[in-house]
């Protein structure tokens, strides 16, 4: 442990200016803050819905989802009553499709034990599926302005600069060290403005890669900037090795329908819908590795009529290169009778039209709009 980390709990012990550092943040935040639609309600359920979007996702693109998500799903009982399959096509694009299916679990828990009202407790809250210590106490503290913290992302990159935190940020020196700082600074009349604006401030001021300390109301408190090593904190922890993948994946087209199949519970992306393919084996093509991964996993044996294009997509730490075409069923089979799942929980031959219902993955969701681009694509549908 360094002594950086050692200066939260110390400069608060005596002195820190806490309510000089309180009164600026305040002040910035009431003349900064954004328009955010669920700061105009400060509805539990909306406040909820968004911190669960904002895990991984910019602002600007969960302010979209969310317009969308919250008038379809205008309440708890809406979304607990909801199809899994409509849930997962407004989510589709967001990724990390674990969150929607928690807020849909989370939903019908709050439906069975607290009648359908959103929780007010902090334990009730963190009981809750796919809720954590942060998202539990960013409800909390937005919602109801309950005097806990809520130390994001954003929140932790402020703290590590202004306390000069020189251990990884991840760490758990480095984490209880902020939350210290976190519970000691916050205003207990005032959370819900203070967690905020703490957020509000690493989002755009305190960036990650430039910081705007030109434009920072907590300036005079920031041990990185008078030391000069803002753009040093926050450390990070080493990054994950990269790993490249190369797949190959086909439409197959037969009497008009187009055949989707859906991802088991316990595979990457469960419940989302996608077309047979999987990863080249050492040796093969594209074109080979499509051939066997249609009959691993539905018994139809398919050649390739076409290519489509390629996609390159990334999750965690892959980097994939999707292959895509067009094929079609050797003779003697009846692909409608013939296939039979051995990597799926669902599979159907679906009109164009209803695809636009299902969700995808981001490969190929992309390789499906590459499909719909192509003039081959409606030659397909009319044989």
């Amino acid at each position: 442990m360094t002594k950086s980390t050692l200066q939260a709990p110390a400069l608060l012990a005596g002195v820190f200016d806490r309510a000089g550092f309180q009164s600026a943040l305040l002040n910035w935040f009431a003349a900064n803050a954004r328009d955010l639609p669920w700061r105009r309600t400060l509805d539990p359920y909306q406040v909820w819905i968004s911190e669960i979007m904002l895990q991984q996702t910019q602002m600007d693109r969960a302010v979209v989802f969310f317009e969308r998500f919250v008038a379809r799903f205008p309440n708890v009982a809406s979304l607990a009553a909801a199809g899994e399959d409509e849930v997962l096509k407004l989510w589709e694009g967001l990724g990390y499709y674990s969150r929607a299916r928690n807020l849909m679990r989370a939903a019908q828990a709050i439906v069975r034990e607290h009648g359908g009202v959103f929780p007010a407790s902090h334990e009730a809250i963190r009981a809750l599926p796919g809720v954590g210590p942060y998202t539990a106490g960013a409800v909390m503290s937005v919602a109801y302005n309950d005097p806990r913290p809520a130390v994001d992302a954003n929140v932790e990159r402020v703290f590590s600069r202004i306390f000069d935190v020189a251990e990884p940020v991840a760490s758990p020196v480095a984490k209880r060290s902020i939350l210290t700082a976190a519970w000691e600074l916050l205003p207990p009349e005032n959370a819900r403005a203070f967690n905020q604006g703490l957020m509000e401030l690493g989002a755009l001021v305190c960036a990650p890669r430039r910081a705007r300390c030109e434009d920072c109301p907590l300036t005079d408190y920031c041990l990185a900037r008078a030391r000069g090593t803002v753009d040093q904190r926050p450390v990070s922890s080493p990054k994950p090795e990269i790993i490249r993948i190369v797949m190959a994946s086909g439409m197959l087209v037969h009497g008009g329908r187009v055949f989707v199949q859906k991802r088991k519970p316990d595979d990457v992306w469960p419940g989302l819908w996608e077309f047979p393919g999987g990863c080249l084996e050492q040796g093969e093509t594209p074109e080979q590795a499509l051939v066997r991964e249609y009959e691993e996993e539905t018994e139809l044996r398919v050649r390739p009529t076409g290519k489509v294009g390629v996609v390159r997509y990334s999750y965690t730490r892959y980097r994939v290169t999707l292959h895509g075409y067009f094929c079609q069923v050797l003779p003697g089979q009846d692909p409608e009778q013939d296939f039979r799942l051995h990597e799926a929980t669902d599979g159907r031959f679906a009109r164009p039209e209803e695809l636009a219902h299902l969700a995808f993955p981001s490969g190929h969701a992309r390789f499906l709009a590459l499909c719909r681009a192509d003039l081959r694509f409606a030659s397909l549908l009319s044989e």
